[in-house]
């Protein structure tokens, strides 16, 4: 019996809106050399695209010189890049000391059942996407939680309903 390898795929193209080419021309002439614009240019190219796909990954590697294993190791490493297709929207519940002992087991699993989802996991209807993180930098008032890029600290489990249903409506 003849054994079938699988078949490697093209990844899709992927190209900047000319307002984000003048972006990442820009970006450029603030970095000594291309590498060190690699985190950058994934930005601009996350924010355009929602998350980094292999697409995206070889369109840096080709306009920054980088190999694609360069820049995939930059994507894989940091968390603030998709690496999958995520929701409209983000939230992020901080896990690290200060919130776990303020409550941040029970927004997380208030989230869950509201949204429900686990944690990586985004609603049928992509509007959220659940994480967690270690820390969001508001330790003094915890539990807190980031929204896409809006902080709510100080939660409540009544707070963090009114939230999860004010994004899924």
């Amino acid at each position: 019996m003849e054994k079938t390898l699988p078949v490697a795929h093209e990844p899709e193209a992927f190209a900047l809106t000319p307002e984000r080419e003048r972006e990442l021309a820009d970006i450029l002439t603030r970095y000594p050399n291309k590498q060190a614009a690699c985190i950058p240019a994934l930005h601009l190219c996350q924010a355009q695209n929602g998350w980094v796909s292999e697409g995206v990954i070889v369109f840096v590697a080709e306009r920054l010189g980088l190999s694609t294993a360069h820049v995939k190791g930059v994507v894989t490493f940091y968390t603030l890049f998709n690496q999958h297709p995520v929701g409209k929207h983000q939230v992020w519940v901080c896990r690290t000391l200060s919130c776990a002992l303020k409550g941040s087991d029970a927004v997380l699993n208030r989230c869950e059942k509201k949204l429900g989802i686990h944690v990586g996991e985004t609603t049928k209807d992509g509007k959220v996407t659940l994480r967690t993180a270690e820390c969001l930098a508001s330790c003094g008032t915890a539990p807190m939680m980031q929204v896409d890029k809006d902080y709510y600290e100080n939660l409540t489990l009544q707070q963090v309903d009114e939230i999860l249903d004010r994004l899924t409506r």
